[in-house]
């Protein structure tokens, strides 16, 4: 049975072994938080108010509860917490009894002998880890599993958190509890039936029944090892029913309850990337990176994902179910776990399943060189274990990774770097049949650009830059867009909000930054398309332009290049906290951009699509657009095309296609748009629409055209 117990907290002495001030603790949540409550911190979203959580961040904590339980004749007591963030102590009647140093690893303590009712129990938290040497920079983590965000990223301010972030309780168990169990499977060729063995650690004889989706009984009975036959596959969104059947496992006075997902994956060579490289002495294909889900290879579309609030003990799973809805209604079928974030709550992955939502999965390290000193070794082979055996059995993880950026300039990291060694290996050892990447970007895939505009010399935007580019992957992309004016009044002064400048508000919440010299905001591009704004709303406006036909071409021109490359994730979903500018598809908490409008219908399962060569147009230009039809779905379709030029309130047919037969995850290239732009007296609006006979693979773009005679795009044209 389990007894949730009631938490105070403090700021603690480890000199005197002594707090003071106590307060009322969450459980699970973070402690910097339920501190600034209590202390009256107000509204640290506003202005730059979080820059106060600096003056607590090397402090230590103690969390301090009188346990409260009965336990009957025969029964042991223990302490069970999913996770602890990050170095900390646990204690009864202040002797310690536990230390530990990591967050995902979930503790167990048998306290039988020493525990009594009333008795304290108190989790000492020690200060966060700073790699001596560092400065106030994700580096500081360098040397410990602690995700990187929280030290600061150009999307999540720095603010160190830590505390009992997961569910914690007492339980008391007897000779009947089912101290683990799980499922593992082997698929036949034909992946029509399956031989199912569950590992169970129990003193008691186990019974085990397995139902499908619809409740019917598949197995019921004590041998742990048994074969399913005519099984129904899990399959991700577009492609087909993420299929799950679950189980009980059950004793004379305990039972635990999972689901299973049957299905094959694996990393695959993309087409045509045998053929690189051409010249001798050969030396490196690029990586494969086309998922192969039960025999069918398929494209990834969707997002990278990041913690969905500052404070990660606090996110809930109502909150992780409405931003995961939304990845499934904007037609994506991946999400890349960018391991700066680290490991989400287990009611994400249990959605995932349910969703039909493709997982990869990093571990915690990001842009930085992790050096393999014994000590860091030690802690990262035990946290990736339990990373490993917690999440194995969830069908929608389909890869592994050793985290974000490890082989770029800044990070340094090899293949033969002992930290990125022992995660392969241990990979393998735990899960073996399981991709593993060593990091992203590998050689042959991309990450970035992050602008609409090339910050280059050659100033190209975003639809010239796709039209000529080629990678197997495009794993990280972003379109900046400024965050909704409803959301800016929230979080930046009034007198601030405009003209937008580069005040203490706008920095903090990244609109701008020292590393670019107008990020996020932005507002040279939007000049120069847009000449100088009159107010905030067309400021937002014309970021908002600019995100969703961005995001537009890149997404499509990623899959017009199917098959040779096979994913496109963008960066990013989700926000923790509002961002005032930003790449962005949700602005906090789940405020829709019109971005993700736009990407959710690049990403039809089929889809009328266009080329476009670029994005803004002068009066007597010849615009040009080639016809696509995309079919990323799992049946074939045909269609007819009609593509339709609006300009100064009227309307130019120019051709209808009829597509033919397109076969399933196949595109066919169809004929190209001709139009003279004509003379407009004022800057104005140019959509292409793309009509199809129905409207599940319609499809629009709108484009910037000048007023006749600013002639303020000559650049020769690309694609």
């Amino acid at each position: 049975m389990k007894f949730i117990q009631e938490w105070t907290a403090a700021q603690y002495n480890p000199e005197t072994k002594t707090a003071s001030d106590f307060f009322k603790a969450n459980v699970p949540g973070n402690i910097q938080y339920d501190y600034a409550v209590s202390h009256g911190y107000g509204d640290f979203q506003y202005s730059d108010n979080v820059k106060r959580f600096k003056e607590i961040e090397d402090y230590w904590w103690i969390y301090k509860t009188k346990l409260d339980y009965t336990a009957n004749a025969g029964e042991s007591l223990w302490f069970v917490s999913g996770g602890i963030d990050y170095i900390f102590d646990i204690a009864l009647d202040g002797r310690i009894i536990y230390s530990y140093e990591g967050m995902f690893s979930p503790v167990e303590i048998d306290i039988t002998e020493s525990a009594y009712k009333g008795c304290e129990l108190s989790v000492i938290i020690h200060p966060h880890p700073k790699r001596e040497g560092a400065g106030d920079c994700r580096d500081q983590a360098d040397q410990s599993c602690k995700p990187p965000f929280c030290y600061g990223w150009d999307w999540n301010p720095r603010l160190l958190i830590s505390g009992i972030w997961r569910d914690t309780y007492l339980e008391t168990r007897d000779s009947s509890y089912i101290n683990s169990c799980e499922p593992f499977y082997t698929l036949n060729e034909e992946r029509t039936s399956a031989d199912v063995k569950f590992v169970t650690d129990c003193l008691q004889t186990v019974t085990y029944t397995v139902k499908d989706a619809e409740g019917n009984v598949v197995y019921h009975g004590t041998d742990p090892e048994f074969t399913i036959d005519n099984i129904n596959l899990w399959w991700c969104n577009g492609q087909g029913n993420p299929y799950l059947y679950s189980y009980t496992a059950e004793t004379s006075g305990h039972s635990v309850n999972g689901r299973i997902g049957f299905r094959t994956v694996k990393l695959v060579m993309n087409t045509g990337a045998t053929a690189e490289p051409k010249d001798f002495p050969k030396s490196r294909y690029p990586a494969p990176i086309t998922i192969e889900l039960n025999g069918r290879r398929i494209f990834a579309q969707g997002s990278n994902w990041v913690n969905p609030e500052l404070f990660t003990g606090m996110v809930t799973e109502e909150r992780y179910s409405e931003l995961l809805t939304a990845v499934k209604e904007a037609n994506m079928n991946i999400l890349r776990i960018w391991g700066g974030s680290g490991i989400n709550k287990p009611a994400f992955y249990n959605l995932c399943d349910e969703l039909g939502i493709m997982v990869w999965q990093e571990f915690m390290l990001s842009c930085n060189n992790y050096i393999g000193t014994q000590k860091y070794l030690s802690v990262l082979k035990s946290e990736a274990v339990s990373v490993i055996r917690q999440l194995r059995r969830h069908p929608s993880i389909v890869l592994w990774c050793g985290g974000n950026e490890l082989f770029n300039e800044w990070s340094g990291m090899t293949e033969q770097s002992h930290a990125l060694r022992l995660l392969n290996k241990l990979c393998y050892e735990e899960d073996f049949e399981r991709p593993f990447l060593y990091t992203s970007p590998l050689f042959g895939m991309a990450h970035g650009g992050y602008f609409f505009r090339s910050t280059h010399e050659d100033l190209q935007d975003v639809f010239q830059i796709m039209n000529s580019a080629k990678n197997t992957a495009y794993s990280e992309f972003g379109v900046p867009s400024i965050a909704p004016v409803e959301q800016l009044k929230k979080i930046i002064p009034e007198s601030e909000l405009f003209p937008v400048t580069d005040t203490a508000a706008w920095i903090e919440h990244h609109g701008f930054a020292s590393w670019e010299e107008d990020s996020w905001v932005f507002p040279s591009t939007l000049e120069h398309y847009f000449g100088k704004p009159g107010s905030l709303e067309e400021m937002v406006n014309n970021s908002a332009l600019l995100q969703e036909m961005g995001y537009k071409a890149i997404f499509e021109e990623a899959r017009k290049q199917w098959p040779y490359c096979s994913m496109a994730i963008n960066w990013c979903f989700d926000e923790p906290w509002i961002t005032a500018a930003g790449n962005s598809l949700i602005s906090y908490p789940n405020i829709k951009k019109s971005g993700y409008y736009a990407v959710r219908d690049s990403l039809k399962p089929v889809l009328a699509s266009a080329r476009i060569p670029r994005f803004d147009w002068n009066p007597g230009d010849v615009f040009s657009a080639q016809l696509w039809l995309l079919n990323s779905s799992a049946g074939s379709v045909c269609d007819t095309i009609t593509a339709v030029i609006e300009i100064n309130g009227k309307e130019y047919e120019q051709i209808s296609w009829k597509t033919g037969d397109v076969e399933p995850r196949t595109n066919k290239l169809g004929p190209t748009v001709n139009f003279s732009v004509p003379e407009c007296k004022s800057d104005t609006v140019m959509t292409l629409k793309l009509k199809t006979s129905g409207d599940a693979a319609c499809n629009s773009y709108k484009l910037k055209v000048y007023a006749s005679g600013q002639k303020r795009n000559e650049k020769k044209l690309n694609g």
